[in-house]
Formats: C-alpha cells, sequence, structure tokens
C-alpha cells in the first residue's frame, strides 16, 4: 500500500499550521516552479495526465492551455471549494487537513496561467473551514508566499476566500462565476467558455481542491512520476468519500486503477452485519448507480465509463441488500428538484414531475405508465437540453435504476392501490413553499 500524497499530514499534530508543512517540504515545488517559464509548467503537468477531479475528469493541463496568452484582459484563478453533491466530502478533508497544499496548488497554477487574483469559492455552510482557509492563507502572506514579488521572483498574487450561500447550482463553474460577481447563481450559456470570458468577463481557470492539490506533487518529484501512478489514461491517486453500508465510512486515497470490492471490502471493512452488497454509486449522486455484480470494475476514469457510470466526484455511496431502490431514488430526486435554479424549464419542471411520480410511487398510488413517463423525462431533459449538466445530473439516475433495478419499481406500481390523479401535481419551488404552509406557519 502506497504512502498518501494528498493526505500525508492526516493524523499529524497541527497538521494545518506553515511549521508543519514546511517540515513535509511545503512551498518548495513553488520555488522550482517560479524560476521555470510559466509554458514549461503547463507542459509537465500536460506530461503527467493530470485529469480534473470534480467531474468530466478533463484533462487539467488541456484546459489551462485554452487561455489566451496575449487576450490584453487580467486573468483569474479560482479554485471550485463548493462540495454540495451527495456523498462527496473529500475536498473538505483537504482543507481541514492541508490548507496550505491547497495554497501551494494555487499559486503554481495562478503562474502557469499568468493570473494574478485568485478566489477560493467555498460553500457557505463549511464555516470552520473558510476560517482555516484564511488562517493558512494569514500565514503564507507573513511568510511573502502570497503577495508582491513572491520570494523575490517578482510573481505577485492575491488570494481571497469567497463563501457562497450553499447552493448546489454554484458548483457549476459559471454559476460559481456568477456569484462571486454578485449575481444569483446561475449557469451561463456556453461558449464563450471561462478561459476564454470568465469572471469579470476575462479568461479564467477554475479547478476543484483536489485537483489543485496535486499539482505540488507533480511539481516536486517529476510528471513520470506522477503517470507511473494508477493507469495509463487515469493517472495519479484519487481521494474517494466512501458513505454507505461500510463497517469504515470515510475519505480515502487510493491510486486509480484499485477495483471497487478492494475500497469497499479492504479499506472500508466490508459491508456491515454480515449483510451482501446490492448497489453502489461510483462518483456521487448524480452518477449512474451499479450493482454488485460490477463490484471488480477499476475505479479509474476509462473503465467506470465502460460500465455505464462516471468516477465524477469520487462520492462512493455503498448500499446492502435491505435497500428499497425506490426509496433511494426518491431520495436523490427531492435533493435535485429542491436545487434546481429554475432557469431551464426541463430541469426545473422534469425534476419536479419525476419527484412527485416517485412519491405517489411510494405511497402505493403509482400505475405501471408512470414508469414510462419517467424515461420519457430522462430522455427530454438531459444530453444538451439544459444551459448546464444538472438535468443530467437527475436524469442519470433514473435511467441507471430503471434500467438495472426495474423489477422492484415494476413490483411497487404493480403491487399498489390505483392512482387517485392521473397527472402529478407541481412541485412547489422554494419562492411558493408559502403557499402551502399550514394557517399560522406562514414565514415573514
Amino acid at each position: 500500500m502506497m504512502k498518501p500524497l494528498l493526505l500525508r499530514a492526516r493524523g499529524e499534530r497541527n497538521s494545518r499550521s506553515l511549521t508543519t508543512y514546511l517540515r513535509f517540504g511545503g512551498y518548495g515545488a513553488v520555488k522550482k516552479a517560479l524560476i521555470m517559464d510559466a509554458r514549461d509548467v503547463i507542459k509537465e503537468i500536460k506530461a503527467s495526465g493530470l485529469r480534473g477531479r470534480s467531474g468530466a475528469g478533463v484533462p487539467t493541463g488541456l484546459k489551462w492551455g485554452c487561455v489566451p496568452k496575449a487576450s490584453g484582459k487580467p486573468k483569474y484563478l479560482i479554485c471550485n471549494a463548493d462540495e454540495s453533491e451527495p456523498g462527496t466530502f473529500k475536498d473538505r478533508e483537504i482543507i481541514r487537513v492541508d490548507p496550505h497544499l491547497l495554497l501551494e496548488g494555487m499559486i503554481i497554477a495562478a503562474y502557469a496561467i499568468d493570473a494574478h487574483k485568485a478566489y477560493i469559492y467555498i460553500r457557505g455552510e463549511f464555516f470552520h473551514e473558510a476560517q482555516m482557509l484564511e488562517h493558512a492563507i494569514g500565514e503564507a502572506y507573513r511568510k511573502k508566499y502570497l503577495g508582491k514579488n513572491i520570494l523575490r521572483t517578482g510573481f505577485d498574487l492575491d488570494i481571497y476566500v469567497h463563501r457562497g450561500a450553499g447552493a448546489q447550482i454554484c458548483s457549476e463553474e459559471t454559476a460559481l462565476i456568477e456569484s462571486i460577481e454578485g449575481r444569483r447563481g446561475q449557469p451561463r450559456l456556453k461558449p464563450p467558455f471561462p478561459a476564454m470570458a470568465g469572471l469579470f468577463g476575462c479568461p479564467t481557470i477554475v479547478n476543484n481542491v483536489e485537483t489543485l492539490a496535486c499539482l505540488p506533487h507533480i511539481l516536486e518529484n517529476g510528471a513520470d512520476w506522477f503517470a507511473s501512478i494508477g493507469t495509463q489514461e487515469s493517472t495519479g491517486t484519487k481521494l474517494f468519500s466512501v458513505s454507505g453500508h461500510v463497517e469504515s465510512p470515510g475519505v480515502y486515497e487510493v491510486p486509480l486503477g484499485t477495483t471497487f470490492r478492494e475500497i469497499i471490502e479492504d479499506h472500508c471493512g466490508g459491508i456491515p452485519n454480515g449483510r451482501e452488497l446490492k448497489a453502489f454509486i461510483p462518483g456521487g449522486s448524480s452518477a449512474p448507480v451499479l450493482t454488485a455484480a460490477e463490484i471488480d470494475t477499476p475505479a479509474c476514469f476509462d473503465a467506470v465509463a465502460k460500465a455505464g457510470s462516471t468516477l465524477g466526484s469520487g462520492g462512493l455511496i455503498v448500499m446492502d441488500e435491505t435497500v428499497d431502490m425506490v426509496w433511494v431514488l426518491e431520495n436523490l430526486l427531492e435533493f435535485y428538484a429542491h436545487e434546481s435554479c429554475g432557469q431551464c424549464t426541463p430541469c426545473r419542471e422534469g425534476s419536479a414531475w419525476a419527484l412527485n411520480i416517485l412519491r405517489r410511487i411510494r405511497c402505493n398510488q403509482g400505475c405501471p405508465e408512470d414508469l414510462e413517463t419517467l424515461c420519457r423525462i430522462a430522455d427530454f431533459a438531459c444530453r444538451g437540453m439544459t444551459i448546464c449538466p444538472l438535468g443530467d445530473a437527475f436524469c442519470e439516475p433514473i435511467r441507471s435504476f430503471l434500467d438495472r433495478f426495474g423489477g422492484e419499481f415494476r413490483a411497487a406500481v404493480t403491487s399498489g392501490n390505483p392512482p387517485r390523479v392521473v397527472k402529478a401535481p407541481i412541485l412547489p419551488t422554494r419562492r411558493d413553499q408559502s403557499m402551502f404552509a399550514k394557517p399560522g406557519t406562514e414565514s415573514c
């Protein structure tokens, strides 16, 4: 078992302090990067094969290379710490354990794209984590790792912490940018992409916490070293947030390509109470569900895609044989119906409609036609029908649950009573919830 990289300071006393970080060789990669040509830094990241650790797995160096070199506008770097997808809590662990690792990665990334201002957009509920980052930033300024003329190299960088208001939609990069600019967090149409016109209309790169935390290790040890970990197409280590029916839930760091069986059984202690595995979601709540028969799938981008799901954010949700899959899907849809920003009709209406169908099925008021309707909603509200991927985020679970566990859904609609209504009522949004409040309970 290899030593952890991103979680190397876990268990250390005062792991968040600059003193502890320097004892691990901290900011050595910055010293190396700042004497390199910025183009060589990008080449090193490309050669490492590092892919984004939050969703689609876009190659990081390729993404940086899209920033125009001479646009005449300032460039910005944003760290996406709005970790809001159910089942995902790995980025918060990095901030809690080793915030200076994130800051060093941000300095490297900012230098590579020639950005002199950077923002950490952190989820509003992460109050203590925001304080930890503010403290670490203060330490870095005092030791001249941030600010003017960093390490006397002539490179300037200021980092700001920006707290969001707890909207899941702001984990999408353009909605996040809208929020920083002071507007409601709603996704923008693309193109233009943020690398061309992002924050304040300027070239902007948005990377998540785990991606940026990999950079110091790559610069310190070399691209070939990083590429030797994991698989040819999925290099390096990956953090997995494991929750659900395992003996030891938590955040685990393993090389990409490790099988889900090894993660669940060897690292997490297996399924408790002698029960059997029924299903698992490999990459956060928006990833299609996989069955127990697919437990030997390697945890890497290509293998998981071949199995019919996505590695996504690495939120591994484990379910044993006692779980009612109809209830799980209802639970997921309740989240996405609530978090839809309402900008796109297929997402706003489709997620609410699907949720109401699941609620009726769970109340023994469903009918076989409901399953066909769910499939039609899933076909209509995704694959480019919405501005951002939230449409796909609620549709993919519908498809995968009906495909892999269709028997449970068919049993649920045939064993219940005939529906009392033909058309499901529209789910009230957050703006009109008061219409349905009991008399005397309205909020002012």
